[in-house]
């Protein structure tokens, strides 16, 4: 049976927080403006363990929302002891917290370490100066190095999470600060494109225009180049785009900018499609047998068939037929023509186009 991946969230809206990003509005984002204390997190872990088949499933409690490290220590203690009792028992299998570059010391690792937590996430959204400083975010890309090179060097799984469309950002910028986040080796990854959210200063600049956030198209394309390079580098992209709420939504707190509720599928169908245009020729006339796996066929026809539609615009003379198999392996498409035939999964495809042109 397959191992399913359960997350009990802890959020942990501003507290900690030391400067206003210009992005931010945390009881928005987190869709919680409640104080969190011990009672809180042993209420939402034993709710959410009630839900949770245990068997054959890997169970993590996730502090997120604020900035976990720059809470007083006393604080950090009080809910990270609750998690560790669950740690300890064996009722979850490991503890996940997200904080901000300028606040990781050897200090605060310690009593990391002490709590048995695991995955430390660093909110770095850009490696640019000037992204940094129009953002609000008051740290620098050598804080981001130095957090980075002491969350490895004691053992925990780093993760670094990026905001593409900030502020004086560029898609040249954006992949100039994956390229250089890659060469610190975090293990796992977030991509945000920048929305922008009611009541923060970015909302205002939107409505001075002074600021302009990518459009849905422009934040799938840098995306798909961001997600490639660092598949291709093996690092595990865990999210792109934030998780849609009754908050985060079209019509309710997201102002402009390219949200869209299955972000990644979009992303994800955009490269789908892109195999199929990188095998099949454009002069090529005739049927075209495309076998994929049921599992997949919902990337294949992301966004009701845009990308797919788009294919068969270019490729006129191409009848494209598509057959579902499950005996076709996921993240695969097999195609087959008059007087070819070719097997190309993501990950060949990926590390073919993308891995020998950008050399980290």
């Amino acid at each position: 049976m397959k191992n399913r991946h359960y997350i009990i969230p802890i959020f942990v809206p501003n507290e900690g927080c030391p400067h206003k990003c210009v992005f931010c509005n945390q009881s928005i984002i987190t869709g919680n403006g409640q104080v969190v204390d011990a009672d809180f997190v042993r209420k939402t872990v034993e709710e959410y363990l009630k839900t949770i088949r245990r068997e054959n499933s890997t169970v993590e409690i996730s502090f997120f929302g604020g900035t976990f490290t720059a809470i007083p220590m006393k604080r950090q203690r009080e809910l990270l002891k609750i998690a560790k009792e669950y740690k300890d028992s064996g009722d979850i299998d490991f503890i996940h917290l997200s904080t901000r570059p300028d606040y990781i010391n050897k200090n605060i690792l310690d009593n990391l370490k002490y709590y048995s937590v695991k995955v430390i996430e660093l909110g770095i959204q850009s490696l640019d100066r000037e992204v940094l400083v129009k953002s609000g975010r008051g740290h620098s890309p050598e804080d981001v190095k130095r957090a980075s090179f002491l969350i490895k060097e004691y053992g925990f799984t780093l993760g670094h999470q990026v905001m593409l469309g900030l502020p004086c950002d560029s898609f040249d910028k954006d992949i100039k600060t994956v390229k250089e986040s890659i060469a610190m080796k975090p293990d796992i990854y977030r991509l945000y494109p920048a929305l922008v959210i009611k009541q923060t200063p970015m909302e205002i600049m939107y409505r001075k225009g002074i600021y302009k956030p990518y459009d849905l198209d422009g934040a799938v394309d840098v995306c798909r180049t961001l997600y490639c390079i660092l598949r291709a580098n093996k690092i595990n992209v865990i999210r792109i785009g934030l998780q849609p709420t009754e908050e985060i939504n079209v019509g309710a707190d997201v102002v402009a900018g390219p949200f869209h509720p299955a972000f990644r599928e979009l992303v994800e169908g955009s490269i789908y499609n892109s195999i199929l245009e990188h095998i099949i020729p454009e002069s090529y006339e005739g049927e075209v047998e495309v076998r994929i796996n049921n599992r997949d066929l919902s990337k294949l026809y992301a966004d009701k068939k845009k990308y797919f539609i788009k294919l068969e615009e270019k490729l006129r003379r191409c009848s494209i037929k598509v057959i579902q198999s499950s005996a076709v392996n996921r993240e695969t498409l097999i195609v087959d023509g008059k007087d070819f035939s070719k097997t190309l999964s993501v990950e060949d495809y990926i590390t073919k186009e993308y891995l020998n042109k950008i050399i980290v």
